[in-house]
């Protein structure tokens, strides 16, 4: 399954090229609560189809009334009392919830307002480009014009928040993040399936043909090579991870050693906190590592909440991914900074890490 922003935009293609009209929908400026992030994107065409989300369902549906009223209307004179329907013309901007009532009836949290930038009828050729790029693992900023509507398309290596500056609205749009998984066991059934539907791009790698016999997760690559192999050939970069899940060293060791050697955002290893202990003694040991080298290993992976079985190990897995994705703390990550800058100054020791393996002990 590729990510929301990709399938937006390569169905927003699909319709302007079969020469439907459509819009796509920016989120440029929230305040208080919102629904929906600042870059969020939804395409609406004039069939009423609509993907992609900018609230919880109330407004899209007032824009595809106001958009299919617009359609109606457009090769005349608007309606007497119609003063809200949607134009067809360049991006305009368009704000709900500014009241209570309003944000009651859009379905806005408390104090919730959105303002949305409409684009009309993308321009097909612009729309492909950019869809070819993102598939072939670039990132790309989207720039309006949005006096004019012009679009401008620019390679960039990172990712950046949302620019409305009142003349130019850039956007940027990355490929779908990938997930390696080593161990196609149940647990990777339970991960994979999980990582599918919250968009990424799963392969799994297990040179073990008892394992591959079994594995019963459409959409997901199944590859035979040496994990290390695999590693190397799958051209990890930052909107990807590495995780391995047999507890066989043979099979994880390398791998993990390759994975820390790229941009990988999450790198992890199943197991409990005294294999984790073992593992990072081996491959200090036999493979001429440090404790630095190792500080992005992380293990025992997941967030604790006292899982025993596949689904809930994978759960806990699956939610630490997700918070390392979107940038948000965790208590392991705070505790090895506070670390980190106690011994800087002298002040103290090193503690131990909080988060306990979500694993049953081994």
């Amino acid at each position: 399954m590729e990510n929301l922003d990709v399938t937006v935009l390569r169905t927003l293609h699909g319709w302007r090229t079969q020469g439907q009209r459509a819009l796509l929908a920016t989120v440029v400026r929230t305040w208080g609560s919102s629904p929906r992030p600042v870059g969020s994107i939804m395409a609406l065409c004039e069939s009423g189809a609509v993907v992609g989300s900018v609230s919880g369902g109330c407004i899209e549906d007032d824009l595809i009334y106001r958009y299919s009223r617009a359609n109606q209307t457009s090769a005349s004179a608007p309606a007497p009392g119609i003063t809200h329907d949607i134009p067809d013309s360049t991006p305009q901007r368009v704000k709900y919830g500014v009241s209570a009532d309003e944000a009651h009836r859009f379905g806005l949290p408390c104090g919730g307002t959105l303002e949305l930038v409409l684009e009309f009828n993308p321009d097909a050729a612009s729309l492909l480009a950019l869809v070819q790029t993102l598939a072939d693992g670039q990132m790309v900023q989207r720039r309006t014009e949005l006096a004019s509507g012009r679009v401008e398309l620019r390679a960039v290596t990172a990712p950046s928040p949302l620019l409305d500056d009142g003349e130019v609205l850039a956007n940027t749009f990355g490929p779908e993040y990938r997930m390696l998984l080593i161990g196609a066991g149940q647990l990777t059934e339970y991960l994979a399936t999980m990582a599918l539907f919250s968009g990424f791009a799963v392969t799994v790698c297990d040179p073990r043909e008892e394992y591959r016999t079994a594995w019963s997760v459409p959409g997901v690559a199944l590859l035979t090579e040496m994990p290390d192999d695999v590693v190397r050939d799958f051209k990890v970069d930052r909107r990807s991870c590495v995780i391995a899940l047999t507890h066989d060293p043979k099979l994880d060791d390398l791998a993990l050693l390759e994975a820390l050697d790229t941009e990988a955002f999450y790198v992890g290893a199943i197991g409990s906190r005294r294999n984790n202990e073992a593992r990072h003694a081996r491959l200090i040991e036999h493979f001429e590592q440090t404790a630095e080298s190792l500080a992005r290993l992380r293990g025992p992976i997941g967030i604790y909440i006292g899982s025993k079985t596949p689904p809930e190990i994978a759960v806990s897995i699956m939610a630490e991914v997700l918070a390392v994705k979107n940038g948000v703390p965790l208590p392991r990550d705070m505790d090895v900074a506070h670390a980190k800058n106690a011994l800087t100054d002298g002040t103290a020791e090193p503690s131990g890490p909080t988060c306990f393996s979500s694993t049953a002990a081994r």
